[in-house]
């Protein structure tokens, strides 16, 4: 019995390890993104971007401030741990609406094809994540398909702002 509480432990981390890399995305948290992955992992964006964690947060910024909104959502998490280390099929729809005017949505499903190991201070931490493109959607934003934040809304922010960071004091965010 241990050994599957461990499992469903070790399952569980691993699924919030790749849910709060998409708040770090979204949220353009750069140090909490290098805080998910090893010293000498690798991040594969096919042909996008490939290289070191640490290449990778450096160049995520360039991609990042082009947009004017982001939502990176996991759907199917699939993983296999052996010990110390794992792997993890994650299935992604991930939106992206263009700040260049004529703004456009970017709509894509995908999957991370992840490695995991569990490190000296007992986090799960990416080894290597690469991403795999299964479909992209690509259309003009229209002004019938963006309808206005209902008044009273707040809008999200991908800064320190956003209420994330505001109104949960749990949540700290790293970025300064």
């Amino acid at each position: 019995m241990d050994a599957k509480i461990q499992m469903w432990m070790d399952k569980s981390e691993l699924q919030e390890l790749v849910y709060i890399y998409g708040r770090a995305a979204d949220r353009h948290d750069y140090a909490l993104m290098r805080s998910l992955y090893t010293d000498d992992a690798i991040d594969d964006h096919g042909h996008m971007f490939k290289g070191s964690a640490d290449e990778y947060v450096a160049w995520l910024p360039s991609i990042l401030e082009t947009w004017d909104s982001t939502l990176h959502s996991v759907t199917n998490t699939i993983f296999a741990v052996e010990g110390d280390v794992g792997e993890g099929e994650i299935y992604k729809i991930t939106y992206h609406r263009t700040k260049s005017m004529p703004q456009e949505e970017v709509i894509s499903g995908g999957r991370y094809l992840d490695r995991y190991r569990r490190c000296a201070d007992g986090k799960w931490r990416f080894t290597y994540r690469r991403l795999v493109q299964d479909w992209t959607w690509k259309r003009p934003v229209t002004v019938p398909g963006l309808v206005p934040t209902p008044a009273g809304t707040p809008d999200a922010r991908s800064d320190a702002q956003d209420l994330l960071y505001t109104h949960l004091s749990m949540f700290p965010r790293l970025q300064k």
